[in-house]
């Protein structure tokens, strides 16, 4: 019985690499919407009267998180554009693997740049000494849900029994 006992899929190599790259497609359209919803909010601060009052170091944080932003949605779409480069030349797979190197490195810029946005909004709204313990503890909570849950998953449920 197939995936029985690691036995896997009875799938061809080209049916794997579809498969493959039709979920990892699904994944990107959900991080894609929420990076560049994010980035396009940031890229609005710089022109409202608020911000030419920020002290430098919130300005600062703005201009981190608006490169982290940037590059988070260069590394999300840049699947989409790999792809679009590549298509027909017959290495479906390799490019399975380049476009999910290039999704993992995106979801840790959107970690950053969620994380850099949150602190900002924080201090520039409070001003208050609890601002990095509230930004830490959401920061805890992306790590332990993005990561820490799926690698104990991965580590917990493909284990030899």
């Amino acid at each position: 019985m197939p995936g029985v006992g690691g036995a896997g899929r009875d799938e061809t190599a080209e049916e794997r690499a579809d498969r493959q790259w039709q979920e990892l497609i699904q994944e990107i359209r959900v991080a894609q919407t929420g990076v560049q919803i994010l980035f396009g909010f940031l890229l609005t601060v710089a022109f409202t009267p608020v911000f030419h009052g920020l002290s430098q170091t919130d300005k600062t944080i703005y201009i981190v998180t608006v490169v982290l932003g940037a590059l988070a949605t260069g590394a999300l779409i840049g699947p989409v554009a790999f792809h679009r480069i590549v298509s027909g030349r017959q290495i479906k797979p390799e490019a399975v693997a380049w476009a999910a190197r290039l999704t993992f490195t995106g979801l840790i810029l959107l970690l950053a740049t969620c994380t850099a946005a949150l602190l900002l909004v924080l201090r520039v709204a409070t001003h208050n000494a609890l601002v990095p313990w509230l930004v830490g503890g959401v920061l805890a909570w992306y790590l332990l849900c993005w990561f820490a849950l799926p690698l104990w998953a991965r580590i917990r449920y493909t284990a030899e029994n």
